[in-house]
């Protein structure tokens, strides 16, 4: 028996280490694009608030695009909305939504990783990061435009 969990053991690292060799090799780069988390470039804001990394397209010119957004921790940005539907998902961290024109971060709600987000066009919202940084994907239609909306 002992011999028997030797050779599935061997044979197991074996498959391990050679499967995904193969699967790599059959990836036609004209059909299919993969980006490693390593190789994503992201570009902090002015600010110093958030990171950004273009995936695909340009949310500022007429299209699909898909962007990663990094919340740096205690940051949000302030009431605001978009002039298109924009869809998201918490990758890593907890992201914190606020709706409204006043800003109000103790009001707040996490949105913890593997969430679904659907902020609708012209929808009043703030978000951002607490304690940790959130890693969110966002994905939409550009052109996309930002208004500011808050009232003091």
């Amino acid at each position: 028996m002992k011999g028997l969990a030797r050779v599935f053991t061997a044979a197991l690292a074996v498959v391990a280490l050679i499967l995904p060799a193969l699967s790599n090799a059959d990836i036609d780069p004209a059909a299919v694009t993969v980006v490693a988390p390593k190789d994503i470039k992201f570009v902090r804001n002015e600010a110093g608030t958030n990171e950004q990394a273009v995936l695909f397209g340009d949310p500022s010119k007429p299209g699909p695009y898909v962007i990663q957004l990094r919340w740096l921790p205690g940051n949000m940005s302030r009431p605001h909305f978009h002039s298109t539907d924009r869809f998201f998902v918490v990758l890593e961290g907890t992201w914190w939504l606020g709706t409204g024109t006043k800003f109000d971060p103790d009001s707040t709600v996490p949105v913890k990783a593997g969430t679904y987000v659907f902020h609708k066009a012209g929808g009043i919202h703030y978000d951002g990061a607490k304690d940790e940084p959130a890693l969110i994907q966002v994905w939409g239609m550009g052109p996309m435009t930002t208004t500011q909306a808050e009232q003091r």
